[in-house]
């Protein structure tokens, strides 16, 4: 009997060894005379384990983990095959790790478990099953199911999905467009990538449901330039799509059309935001757009264009799949459905978790961050990335949910979520914020341009103890202007992390060398 042996073939797993693991598998393998097969698997998101290997056993994939070269062979001495559980790296059945266990995976309910570009894998996990319900329904009413699902752009302004279709629906146009922003620069993030690494048929089954919803017939997904594996498999996936019939004049033998290919970045943080990353897929160079017109109603090439983030389009198909009144079933409130929340920094078990709104931030880092890989109390979160506020921990118990967040002065944003000790210098993070806007601003709009260069000079004189109770007055009259005077959230929402660090950790501010 052939023994079905699991290793990752994504960034993070390939970073820690996975590939020469895999060689060494196959290899140790052969000169024990163990028939075995090796699937390249995406990643749990379980990042402190990796490299995670899996064995099929009869009672489901056991996992064994973090592997290294040097751990191979005991693996075959303790007959890993067999779901040994004597080997110091056994974790027992992979889904029953409570990391994974205690998740409520919706969107990533495959990540992980298949061959990413296998289309008869993601068949037998019901993949295509929402584009096949969809394909029979009208536009209208594919865009009235998103409405009833809840479904909010995983990004940063969280704006309702529904809508925007309806908008571009609505619109009057000979040609529309589907863009996917995969242009994931926020630190901390990741869930992009593993779609894309992972279960990259879920973003394109997504991609193809929203163009029936909205009438368009040409797709593309701007994918961040610094994720070749992501581009190599996106690519290999399109290229399978398009010859089992699921892209191109026929979709699912529907007699409707839907091209899609993928565009890649320059590596400039502003084409996150929607209307730089048209001007970049247009070639021009990536400066935001004035707004109104919205890119619903002029958008790429100045036609209706829907422009959504990859996890976005990645909850289309299990909305369908499932039927809207499921993903609404999850979250409260106006933030229905889940967030894969990504655990980056100080932290002992970093990786992706996906849950319904409405748990604490306190969970996110205890119960599944497992609290800091130092060892030291927890000072400081940063949540939504680089533009997200700092949160102390008197804040810690606020719930996972965009208003919930909005009232405190801080943003979900993509579910980044990066964890600092009590060694962090928040006045330092401070100038740090600002520096970021000084490099990647487009520099259209004075108050970004010019505001953030001023931010860093005013920070510096704090620091420095140069007339202090003065420059942080100016400092907050500076981040006022920033936030009413920007043309785009880069520099109205850097004053964000800025004001949080004053105002929750003024301490830092202060030094010996002035008053």
């Amino acid at each position: 009997m052939t023994l079905r042996v699991y290793v990752p073939y994504e960034t993070t797993a390939l970073s820690l060894g996975a590939e020469d693991v895999a060689t060494l598998i196959r290899r140790e393998a052969e000169q024990r005379g163990v028939d075995i097969e090796i699937i390249r698997n995406g990643s749990r998101g379980l990042f402190w384990l990796e490299p995670l290997v899996e064995v099929e056993t009869d009672d489901g994939r056991y996992g064994f983990g973090p592997i290294e070269l040097d751990d191979v062979a005991s693996l075959f001495d303790a007959g890993f095959e067999r779901g040994a559980v004597d080997h110091p790296l056994a974790l027992g059945l992979t889904e029953q790790i409570p990391y994974l266990k205690k998740q409520q995976r919706v969107t990533f309910a495959r990540i992980g478990i298949t061959d990413p570009v296998s289309l008869d894998d993601y068949r037998a996990l019901d993949g295509f099953k929402g584009l096949d319900k969809a394909v029979s329904r009208s536009s209208q009413q594919l865009v009235d199911d998103v409405k009833a699902s809840g479904l909010r752009g995983r990004g940063g302004a969280a704006f309702p999905t529904g809508i925007k279709w309806q908008t571009v629906l609505d619109a009057q146009a000979t040609q529309k467009y589907i863009v996917c922003n995969a242009d994931e620069g926020d630190s901390g993030t990741f869930a992009d990538r593993m779609v894309m690494e992972s279960d990259p048929y879920m973003l394109i089954e997504g991609m193809i449901i929203s163009g029936l919803a909205v009438g368009a017939t040409q797709g593309y997904i701007y994918l961040r330039e610094e994720y070749p594996l992501a581009h190599e498999l996106l690519n290999k996936a399109i290229e399978r799509a398009y010859a089992a019939g699921y892209l191109g004049d026929n979709i699912a033998g529907s007699g409707r059309r839907f091209e899609l290919e993928v565009r890649l970045g320059a590596g400039a943080y502003i084409c996150g935001e929607e209307t730089s990353l048209l001007e970049s897929l247009e070639g021009k160079r990536g400066m935001v757009r004035a707004k109104p017109p919205l890119p619903a109603i002029v958008g790429l090439f100045g036609q209706p264009t829907v422009v959504n983030n990859v996890l976005t389009f990645a909850a289309i198909p299990s909305i369908f799949s499932e039927g809207p009144e499921y993903y609404a079933d999850y979250g409260i409130d106006r933030s229905r459905g889940t967030l894969p929340f990504q655990l980056a920094g100080n932290l002992k078990q970093g990786g992706l978790v996906e849950l319904a709104f409405g748990q604490s931030l306190r969970d996110l880092i205890y119960e599944f961050g497992g609290g800091t890989r130092s060892g030291r109390p927890v000072r400081a979160v940063q949540v939504g990335g680089p533009l997200g506020a700092y949160l102390s921990p008197e804040q810690f118990d606020v719930l996972l949910d965009y208003e919930a967040f909005s009232r405190i002065g801080a943003v979900l944003g993509h579910g980044g979520v990066v964890v600092f000790d009590e060694s962090v210098n928040m006045a330092e993070q401070a100038r740090f914020s600002m520096e970021f806007c000084v490099e990647e601003s487009c520099g259209k709009c004075t108050p970004c341009r010019i505001g953030s260069v001023r931010g860093v000079e005013v920070i510096d004189k704090i620091i420095e103890g140069d007339n202090r109770a003065a420059n942080i007055a100016l400092l907050e009259d500076l981040c006022d202007t920033m936030i009413q005077g920007s043309l785009c959230a880069m520099g109205g929402m850097t004053p964000f992390p800025v004001k949080s660090a004053l105002k929750y950790f003024s301490e830092d501010f202060n030094s010996s060398k002035g008053a």
